[in-house]
């Protein structure tokens, strides 16, 4: 894996250096701001950003927001030292594959990256094309599912993580509108809904989509786990919540209650 740094204190930058070194990553290269940031992902192509909050110029959530809508195939491990108890929630919805609170262990980080390069594997082997006579006939007996969500990247994770586990992916949408019109017409079994979008947000739509195709399980996508956010999806007939960053683990777990409730 390739690994693209981006942290303004030198220590630190350093420290991962050697340490990623050592575990078999390439570091591609450094950065103490991230100016010049898109372009050098352009010339150094990383498969990884190791990307800090608090940055000279421009701050990483608006950095990782320019990461996600030119290269939504590249992780982006997001790292802060900032107090604020929403930071990992707005940088899980803004689509962070990973997220590091300074300061850190070289385990956490190192388990940081495993898991973001497991989920990164699933997504890349669901990419793959079936054989097309196989394909058709596991489509026709596996659970259908919608994924709602506006960043392309959870999207793209999500159907990966999704797709090795069993489910046929019938459409994605980026917004709450376009949510409804793919229930209407797949009525599918399950819908994952992201909670922040534009046009209509996930809790906006989820009575409508409810509407329209009462059979279908909706799962709420949020990096937002508050009691408030979790009993609102809840009184509105959501069937639970997936937590950002997603974690196949935890999605295989759900999706094991919820598919067969009493197994």
């Amino acid at each position: 894996m390739k690994v693209l740094i981006v942290e303004d204190n030198a220590s630190m930058r350093t420290l991962l250096v050697t340490l990623l070194g050592g575990q078999g990553y390439t570091v591609v290269g450094q950065l103490e701001n991230g100016n010049t940031l898109i372009e050098d992902i352009r010339r150094l192509q990383p498969t990884i950003v190791c990307l800090d909050y608090q940055l000279p110029g421009r701050n990483g959530l608006e950095l990782l927001k320019d990461i996600n809508a030119d290269f939504p195939e590249i992780d982006v491990v997001f790292m802060t030292g900032s107090e604020d108890a929403d930071i990992e929630k707005r940088a899980a919805d803004s689509g962070a594959s990973g997220f590091l609170r300074k300061p850190f262990g070289q385990k956490q980080i190192l388990d940081e990256l495993r898991q973001v390069c497991e989920v990164r594997q699933q997504a890349d082997r669901a990419a793959q094309p079936a054989p097309e006579a196989n394909g058709a006939k596991r489509n026709g007996t596996r659970p259908t599912a919608v994924i709602v969500d506006d960043n392309s990247s959870i999207r793209l994770v999500l159907k990966g993580v999704l797709s090795e586990l069993g489910m046929h992916i019938v459409a994605q949408a980026g917004n709450g509108e376009e949510a409804v019109r793919a229930a209407q017409i797949h009525r599918p079994r399950v819908l994952f809904l992201d909670v922040n979008m534009p046009v209509l947000s996930g809790l906006d739509a989820l009575p409508r989509i409810r509407e329209v195709s009462p059979e279908t399980a909706v799962v709420m996508v949020t990096g937002d786990t508050s009691r408030q956010l979790v009993q609102q999806a809840a009184g509105l007939g959501a069937r639970g919540y997936i937590v950002k960053p997603v974690r196949p683990a935890y999605v295989e777990s759900f999706l094991k209650k919820l598919l067969n409730p009493g197994s």
